[in-house]
């Protein structure tokens, strides 16, 4: 058990009980943003690795949870931009559902089917990730990161604005550029 200390008030987080309390709700959250279940168990141990290195920063401004979802976070966000570096290997998962009402899946929606019959769709489906991939790489910076933390990393608008020090509304209006910008490019380069 680490205990901190902070005007006589005394904070404990209790490394021992994390696994028991806390690995199931942090992997469904992992694996709900890398859609692989073996990437989120890893993500979840490197979660507990790290908490349990930082463990003397823990100040006990939130509760233990909440800042191991905050490392994971960051886990989650190195992730993405690991495998986003890598030219050419990088690919655009999306999910998407017809009976969606989310806003703006329009260009979502030129994606192939990845678990349609068709032989053809798994091919269209990599070419029009690259096409994607090399569409986004042309976007400004910001519009670009913006873009992926929300369509493809699918992490909530708050987050993303907490994270990049911007309002919902500036939000909103990067990724429409960005959409409209992709769009141009797709059918210019694609479609």
């Amino acid at each position: 058990m680490v205990l901190l200390e902070k005007n006589m008030v005394a904070y404990k987080l209790q490394p021992e009980n994390w696994v028991d309390q806390y690995a199931d709700y942090l992997f469904n959250y992992a694996v709900a943003r890398v859609s692989d279940a073996e990437i989120a168990k890893d993500l979840v141990q490197e979660t507990f690795y790290a908490g349990l290195n930082s463990a003397k920063n823990y100040k006990g401004d939130a509760a233990e949870r909440t800042w191991l979802i905050a490392i994971l976070k960051r886990k989650v966000i190195d992730y993405y931009r690991k495998i986003n570096s890598k030219k050419g290997k990088a690919e655009v998962r999306v999910n998407y559902s017809a009976a969606s009402d989310a806003e703006g899946d329009w260009l979502e929606e030129q994606v192939a089917d990845p678990f349609s019959k068709d032989g053809d769709s798994s091919i269209e489906n990599e070419e029009l990730g690259l096409a994607i991939q090399e569409c986004i790489s042309k976007l400004p910076k910001k519009q670009s990161l913006v873009f992926k933390m929300k369509t493809i990393q699918g992490m909530s608008t708050e987050d993303i604005c907490n994270e990049l020090g911007i309002n919902p509304s500036n939000l909103w209006v990067m990724i429409h550029r960005a959409r409209t910008a992709l769009m141009g490019c797709l059918n210019q380069n694609w479609f």
